[in-house]
């Protein structure tokens, strides 16, 4: 194998095109350090969870941008995604959230649909690990 400078994605041509937005492989240079961060949720900047779905999945990912900004991070950095959810996700929303977040490319990605949280009122939690040279 080659000297990787940078995190490199891939989706070998030797099985099925992944069935969503994400990358069946991602490999990590041997010098880089590693970021794991807890999951995320959807709480306002006061803290406050919304009902709606779809609003928590936008507060979601503005926490994970502010995440990754605390620690001079870009989503190009991230190298896997885990996401549970306690309700059937709008994939068409979803995904146009998720495109608009991830300009340069999909990392690995796991989805889980569970029965609960760490609260009643969350229904989405994501986490994410970075890494970078």
């Amino acid at each position: 194998m080659q000297d990787i400078q940078k995190v490199v994605r891939i989706t070998p041509t030797t099985l099925s095109r992944p069935v969503g937005n994400y990358s069946h492989i991602t490999i990590v240079p041997k010098n880089a350090t590693i970021y794991t961060f807890s999951g995320q949720i959807g709480t306002d900047s006061n803290g406050v969870i919304p009902i709606d779905f779809n609003q928590q999945v936008d507060n979601t990912f503005s926490n994970i941008a502010a995440l990754l900004e605390s620690q001079n991070l870009t989503e190009v950095d991230i190298i896997k995604v885990n996401i549970w959810s306690t309700k059937e996700i709008d994939w068409d929303y979803f995904d146009s959230v998720w495109r608009e977040f991830f300009k340069s490319g999909n990392p690995s990605m796991t989805v889980a649909y569970i029965s609960a949280l760490g609260l009643p009122e969350i229904d989405l939690e994501i986490e994410i690990w970075a890494a970078k040279v």
